[in-house]
């Protein structure tokens, strides 16, 4: 609570604002709670986010306030000497809540000032009748985690325990105090005891989840949602196809029945007007990315830029009708264009009604034997090795890595220094250290935001949500992905320079994708650059499998993972005809064929399941859910059905049981074909770039790395390898850029 107005931003951190707890007591209080921590960051912020009493005045109905710790307004004042003011404060605050909505909050950590103000808001409630509460400023849970909580306001201040003048906490009694604890301490007012559970039993919030909270599209006059979209599907026809066919209005009928019955017929017109825009407005988009890329809807739309027929993707790996939550489409788009895409946004749903995402980074495994062993004073060279002895990979636990790295468990049986690090760092390991903006991330609601989630300011002083995006997608926001994407600026950095130095435009949605020199460049592994294929690993990868195909790169993108590595080798010896192509099954040669018997896409598990035990692709993508997060239960239920299945279409019970045993380990590695695609797709692109435009490709790959002088070496070398020469600037013929 700012001492004043929240709009008052002086006097330094001498003007430290009061501390009030606020507890919602139904779903009015708690929308009351969500606009008041809103405003307390954006229009408070000084120092620390705070309202003030004409704020909390409008917006109080619903909630139960306790007057606070030491640095509430009203023990504060009283500490002072000031009862004329913590008496004012109490008035304000009983008078407009009601003596039933405010309490007196008293607590006893062991410091004196507590107790002597105690004694003060005990008199005060007996002589005010506002009643009292026992509570605890609880920073942790048990009373042995004084310590950690100390090492983590080191790691929070960045000081050090030996560091007398550093931030702590005043006694080692900030934790979760059983009832026996407090009637101890409470016990000459039984009062404020029992109203800890009155409150408690007054709180009744119950909050819905799942519900839709998606914008609606306005389409022109005259005309409904769905009837616009069919419209825009059906010019998209001509676009793509030239003219229709069985084919084509089949799956669209399909895939508009299931949008229409989900309700998702706004949610495609509005991904579709985004992208419309940033087109419009010539900044680049990519072709698509994820599972939507399997939509013809989104590829007649113009949201994507890929066939789903050409490539055999599925509708069903991005929209399951069993599906309960909203679908997917992410866009990538022009690192330079994606501020410019966000204020569109802003402008056309309102600026109360669009926020980027906030994210939490949380002390991981590495990550926290560095800060615990930085507040601890231990050298940082000691504590950098032996962060390094834990194994890399996001899953990775400390205690994990104690079991399968020796050196660790090593040092911790035997140097009691490091023990007593590695004992702290089990107990912060995977704490929130920081809060950050999604990279991407942008929620749209048809309600102002404020109503459904809390916000609060970025270092951008962007406005975000204080709810990550999947507590947002929980309650009912609508959540859209604006990556910002570095190679769609170069590869309109390259069109731009060929059509303004040799005339020429180029339309990359025409380009062939059987063109032999960008296939020799690809081959050849000239692809520095290249979107995806420029790593020394992929270089080497691509000339030995022999990219000859749009499909190669396809596989070569879902290849070069850590999944399935172990596969490189049976892959490239099928694929040369080292090795004899076997299928268990004459049914599997359709679905395999592509990838030389060797599942490699999440859709082939799918089709698998389609053709061999029947499955509607809905239920195959139940399947695929089931073995990719190893729910047991459910790939047991649907086992039995899969051999079920096989065997009334003439498989053996035993092959039908390898398949789905095959099936289930390749869940582990699997990749998105349809995301595959489209990334393929931006390789492709910029290989052909390359491969026919050099000079302006390279041109605007220098531009895009400019500040960064370890790539621009590399990039002037591969220009001087091609035969590219790269003049120093002149003052009289140089641009900006490239």
């Amino acid at each position: 609570v700012a001492p004043g107005s929240r709009f008052d931003k002086t006097g330094g951190l001498k003007s430290s604002p009061s501390h009030i707890t606020l507890l919602a007591r139904d779903e009015i209080g708690y929308k009351n709670l969500m606009v008041l921590s809103s405003k307390a960051y954006q229009e408070g912020f000084y120092y620390k986010p705070r309202i003030d009493h004409e704020l909390f005045s409008s917006h109080f109905q619903g909630l139960i306030a306790l007057s606070g710790c030491l640095k509430g307004e009203i023990p504060r004042a009283l500490l002072n000497g000031d009862r004329e003011k913590a008496e004012a404060d109490l008035s304000f605050y009983s008078e407009l809540m009601g003596k039933d909505n405010f309490y007196l909050e008293i607590m006893d950590h062991g410091i004196p000032e507590q107790k002597q103000v105690n004694e003060l808001l005990i008199e005060l409630s007996r002589r005010t009748g506002v009643p009292l509460v026992a509570s605890n400023d609880c920073h942790y849970v048990l009373k042995e985690d004084a310590f950690s909580q100390e090492v983590l306001l080191c790691i929070q201040t960045a000081s050090k325990l030996d560091d007398e003048k550093r931030m702590r906490l005043s006694s080692e009694e900030f934790y979760l105090t059983s009832v026996d604890e407090m009637e101890a301490l409470f016990g000459e007012v039984p009062e404020a005891i029992m109203n800890t559970r009155a409150i408690a039993d007054r709180c009744h919030l119950e909050m819905e989840f799942g519900i839709d909270l998606l914008p609606d599209f306005s389409p022109p006059p005259g005309k409904r949602p769905d009837q616009y979209l069919r419209e825009l599907c059906e010019m998209g026809i001509e676009r793509r196809y030239g003219k229709n066919s069985d084919r084509v209005q089949s799956r669209l009928d399909h895939e508009l029945e299931v949008i229409e019955g989900k309700k998702f017929v706004s949610y495609f017109l509005i991904v579709w007007d985004l992208i419309l825009h940033a087109k419009e407005r010539h900044i680049p988009v990519g072709p698509g990315r994820g599972s939507a890329a399997g939509s013809i809807v989104a590829y007649l739309l113009g949201i994507t830029d890929i066939d789903p027929f050409r490539h055999d993707l599925l509708f069903e790996r991005f929209l399951n009708p069993n599906r309960t939550t909203m679908p997917d489409i992410d866009i990538d788009i022009s690192d330079k264009g994606r501020g410019e895409l966000i204020r569109y946004t802003t402008d056309k749903y309102g600026s109360d009604h669009v926020a980027q995402i906030i994210t939490f980074g949380s002390m991981k495994a590495r990550a926290v034997i560095r800060d615990v062993g930085r507040a601890m004073g231990i050298p940082y060279g000691e504590v950098d090795k032996i962060a390094k002895l834990v194994p890399p990979g996001p899953k990775v636990t400390l205690k994990k890595a104690l079991r399968v790295e020796p050196k660790l468990q090593e040092l911790y049986d035997k140097d009691d220094q490091l023990k007593n690090l590695f004992d702290i760092c089990f107990k912060l390991e995977g704490i929130a250290r920081h809060a950050g903006t999604h990279a991407a991330g942008v929620l749209i609601s048809r309600n102002p935001l404020i109503e459904n989630v809390p916000l609060c300011r970025g270092k951008e002083d962007e406005v975000i949500t204080q709810f990550d995006m999947y507590d947002s997608e929980e309650v009912g926001l609508l959540k859209m992905d604006f990556l910002g994407l570095r190679t769609l600026s170069v590869i309109q950095g390259a069109i731009d320079l060929v059509e303004k130095i040799q005339g020429k435009v180029i339309d990359l949605e025409k380009l062939p994708l059987d063109d032999p020199d960008t296939f020799t460049l690809l081959s050849r592994a000239n692809t520095l650059g290249v979107f995806q294929l420029e790593g020394s690993g992929m270089r080497d990868l691509s000339t030995r499998i022999g990219l000859k195909h749009f499909d190669d790169i396809l596989a070569l993108v879902a290849l070069f993972r850590p999944g399935p590595m172990h596969m490189l080798e049976d892959y490239i010896s099928r694929k040369h005809g080292k090795v004899k192509i076997k299928y268990d099954h004459p049914l599997l040669e359709s679905v395999l064929k592509d990838t030389y018997g060797i599942m490699l896409y999440q859709e082939q598990v799918m089709l698998i399941a389609n053709k061999l035990a029947g499955f509607t692709m809905a239920k195959a993508d139940t399947l695929r859910q089931a073995m990719a997060k190893k729910k047991a239960e459910k790939m047991a239920q649907l086992g039995e059905a899969f051999i079920k299945g096989a065997q009334e279409r003439g498989v053996k019970k035993a092959v039908a049981e390898k398949i789905f045993q095959d099936m289930s380990r390749f869940a582990e590695y699997g990749f998105n074909k349809s995301h595959s695609a489209a990334y393929a797709m931006i390789a492709y692109r910029t290989a052909y770039l390359k491969t026919h435009y050099p000079r302006e490709f390279m041109a605007s790959l220098l531009t895009s790395e400019i500040n960064n002088m370890d790539k621009m070496m590399l990039y002037v070398a591969e220009c001087r390898e091609m035969g590219i020469e790269v003049l120093p600037p002149d003052i009289d013929e140089s641009f900006a850029e490239f």
